[in-house]
């Protein structure tokens, strides 16, 4: 008991250092993309906070798998620089007095990491498409910026426009393009302003002496048309907001669907809480390095090894997307070859834990 206790505490003092940082470059990598869509004006700056909490709460399924893996490797790792692992191989201490509190303290992470795939990550994805909805339906001209491009809903809409006025309502000749399908839509008008549709209360955009092209995206056909005043309404949110996404599903209505991506997005979460378990297992033969060597001396390999195994996991979840793979198959295969991983490895390391009789 004393010795569980003394693991698991080695285990828990970097878990908090490593979650703390990983969070960090998270949060760092969000803030760039979020704050180049806003400089750019496809997306609201009082919005950027909010989307890097809910990225941060969307990767909880991947960052607390990763933070307790790094630190079994970095605990035990400081165990064998310190050689206190030779000392409780001379206790004779096996490989199950090691194995056990590692596989114990990853049940309630693994508790907490399923919690996050499925729960916090749908629900997070599902504000973030809210935000990213709203903030497309919130179109507004003062958005525009001279001389710069300007991309919303994903690039189905481009603006362009050589001045934009002190005036949030007015932009001096504009460029637009709209991707409609196989269709390309081309504005261009000498002034824009903004208004509403007073049959549909629907905000509009008003173009003054201009032209419009519309054209496929293969073949010759086209159509100009010259026009002294022209109206074209704003993307309306509310389509967009009732659109299914499975990202955004909640896992109840995953488990009742037979689509087969539905099925591999079910998968994924549910394999959260195994990968945390097995990715814990493999940690503890993979600390194993020569007390000279240092306690980090396998961190290199151990993210090889992780970022090998979850782009096996992206692999299977695209094959039972395209059928290539039979549904109860699905992506299990990718945890059994961990599996055996971890075995392979445990096997191997046993001499060190464990004294054989001569």
């Amino acid at each position: 008991m004393i010795l569980q206790r003394y693991i698991i505490t080695e285990i828990l003092k970097p878990a908090a250092a490593i979650l703390i940082v990983l969070v960090i470059i998270l949060a760092s990598y969000s803030a760039i993309t979020y704050l180049a869509q806003a400089v750019a004006g496809s997306l609201p700056p009082s919005t950027v906070g909010l989307l890097i909490l809910l990225r941060i709460g969307m990767s909880l399924e991947v960052l607390l798998p990763t933070t307790f893996y790094l630190s079994v490797v970095i605990a035990l790792g400081r165990l064998y620089k310190d050689s206190e692992m030779t000392a409780l191989s001379a206790c004779g201490v096996g490989i199950l007095g090691v194995v056990r509190p590692v596989f114990l303290l990853s049940l309630p992470v693994a508790v907490l990491a399923g919690c996050a795939s499925l729960y916090i990550r749908p629900e997070s994805y599902e504000k973030i498409y809210r935000v990213m909805d709203q903030a497309q339906a919130e179109f507004d001209i003062s958005r525009l910026e001279a001389d710069h491009f300007l991309e919303i809903g994903k690039g189905k809409y481009v603006f362009f426009a050589e001045e934009v006025g002190h005036s949030p309502h007015g932009a001096q000749r504009v460029f637009i393009r709209v991707a409609e399908g196989d269709k390309r839509q081309v504005i261009q008008a000498q002034r824009m302003i903004q208004g509403t549709d007073s049959a549909k209360g629907q905000r509009v955009l008003v173009f003054r002496n201009g032209a419009f092209y519309e054209f496929p995206v293969q073949g010759s056909q086209g159509a100009i048309s010259h026009f002294d005043q022209a109206e074209y309404p704003l993307p309306d949110d509310a389509a967009a907001g009732s659109r299914y996404r499975r990202k955004a599903a909640d896992s109840q209505e995953l488990l009742k669907s037979s689509r087969l991506e539905d099925i591999a997005e079910l998968q994924w979460r549910l394999s959260t809480p195994l990968s945390t378990v097995l990715l814990a297992l493999v940690g503890v033969p993979l600390s194993k390095s020569n007390p000279r060597r240092g306690k980090y001396a396998k961190i290199g390999l151990a993210i090889i090894i992780f970022a090998t195994y979850y782009q096996l996991f992206v692999i299977a979840k695209t094959w039972v997307e395209k059928a290539v793979v039979i549904p109860w198959v699905g992506i299990w295969w990718v945890p059994f070859l961990m599996a055996v991983l971890a075995v392979w490895l445990l096997w191997r390391t046993g001499e060190v834990f464990l004294r054989r009789p001569a």
